[in-house]
Parts: C-alpha cells; structure tokens; sequence
C-alpha cells in the first residue's frame, strides 16, 4: 500500500504567515484538519497523518505563535476564535469547502468553535478529550501554566521536561518525549499563550458543545483529562464520549496506525 508523503506549506494569515501540513488528496470525501494541543504544533500529527489520508486529503495546522506560524503581536490577540479563524483561512487559501475536524485538547476547543463559525463546512468533529473544567480549576490551571521566566538555571526547561515525563504514555519513547519538549520551545517567551487562551474559553466550549449541530466523538485517552472528559456526557447532542485506558500521551506517535483505523472508523461510519 502506498504511503502519502507529509509536505509543509506557508499561507498568509491574520498575524503573517501560517504554517501548515499536508498529505493525501482531495477527494469526494470531506478533508480531515488536525488541530493540535498547545504548547506544541501541527508536529504531532506527522506521523499519523499518512494513515489517515489514505484516500482523502488530510491538513494539520499550526496556531499563530505555535510551530512555524507567526506570533500575534499582543497576547490578547491569542484567542481560541483566532486559532478557529487561522484554521479557516488555511482552508481558504486551499479552496476547501468541507471537512472533518481532529482536536486534540486545546484543539478540542478550536474544532468545536470552528464547527460553530462555519457549521455548513464540517462534516464531523473528533475531540481527543473534552476539556470540561470548573471554576475552580480554571483558576488553578491559570496559576500552574503561569509562563516561567527564563534564568540562568534553566528552571522553565527543567519544569517543561518534567511535566512531559510525567504525562508520558504507553509507547512514548524518551525520544518522542524530546521531540514533545522542543515542540514547546518553538513558542518562545509567549509559549503559554494558548493556555490562557483555553482557559478564558472553558465556558464557552461547554455552550458551543450544547448547540453542536454534527457529530462529535469524544476520544477519552488514560491522560491528565480523562476525568475533565468524563463530564461531557450530558451535554453532548448528537455524538458519544469514547474511552481509550491504553492509550495516553503521545499515543499519536506510539500507534498512528490504530488511531488512524479507529479515527477513520467514525468519520465514514454513516450518520
């Protein structure tokens, strides 16, 4: 079976320039968008997106400020609705008219939102975890992913490799954990940006959840949001929550073969 190739491609967006990934073709199927987590990028679908664009096109896209994307010139500016936006103008530019959405928990968020921008234009939504979080926690992840100032005993660094260590999956190798980590350093002092940013969008993912018009799949791995996506349950409209306790982070990495087969599985499944 023939393996499509992942190229890399720049558009011009709202902030400059936008990064993105490509492999497969079009075709009469929607194409599929992979949205990823912050503080990483479009990098954490390269491995699994060959699998999925087995006969379709498949696009991964990397956030203003994230990957090689340009950074907003002010963090206000860092808002899931931008990153929606982002996404949007991408597939624009490709001239992409229907797709499928893959979020991974920020890009859970961006999905969703995206799919209530333009809900004629998506198919389907896949949420890897569904970032439900109460009022107080909102508060004590605001304070923990507060970003760390650079000094000279590389405490920002120490903190990030120990947090990658310790959310560290079945499969992740200390190899795709250093590849996770120089993921984050791409971001550069406004690295914790799209955590605000999904913090200050905790409700308001809730209430796009409630008038989602598509299916949506939540996929809930064994990873520090596996209890948060538990709680989706009773608002989902049209759509299931899903457990995964074998698979946690870097799972993308580990297995793109299954998760590709099981994220094929409900997108072609009919409705």
């Amino acid at each position: 079976m023939h393996i499509p190739n992942v190229t890399r491609h720049f558009t011009a967006g709202q902030f400059g320039q936008l990064h993105f990934r490509m492999a497969g073709k079009a075709s009469t199927k929607p194409a599929i968008v992979c949205l990823h987590m912050v503080s990483k990028s479009s990098r954490s679908y390269q491995n699994v997106m060959p699998f999925l664009a087995k006969d379709r096109l498949v696009i991964a896209i990397d956030y203003p400020g994230y990957g090689e994307s340009s950074l907003p010139t002010d963090e206000r500016q860092a808002t899931i609705e931008n990153y929606a936006r982002a996404m949007w103008q991408v597939l624009d530019h490709l001239d992409i008219q229907h797709v499928d959405l893959l979020g991974y928990h920020t890009g859970c968020m961006v999905s969703v939102c995206a799919a209530r921008q333009f809900p004629l234009r998506v198919n389907k939504v896949i949420n890897i975890a569904a970032p439900i979080f109460r009022d107080e926690e909102i508060q004590t992840f605001c304070d923990m992913y507060a970003p760390l100032p650079i000094d000279e005993a590389g405490t920002r660094f120490t903190i990030m490799w120990q947090r990658i260590l310790e959310h560290r999956g079945p499969g992740m190798t200390l190899q795709m954990c250093a590849d996770s980590m120089a993921e984050n350093l791409r971001g550069g002092d406004a690295y914790e940006w799209g955590h605000m940013a999904a913090f200050q969008h905790a409700k308001r993912y809730i209430d796009n959840i409630k008038q989602l018009a598509q299916p949506l799949l939540v996929m809930n791995l064994n990873d520090d949001m596996h209890e948060h996506s538990k709680r989706v349950d009773e608002y989902l409209q049209i759509g299931l929550r899903k457990d995964y306790m074998h698979w946690g982070a870097g799972f993308l990495d580990a297995y793109p073969v299954d998760v590709a087969n099981e994220v094929l599985s409900f997108l072609e499944d009919a409705p």
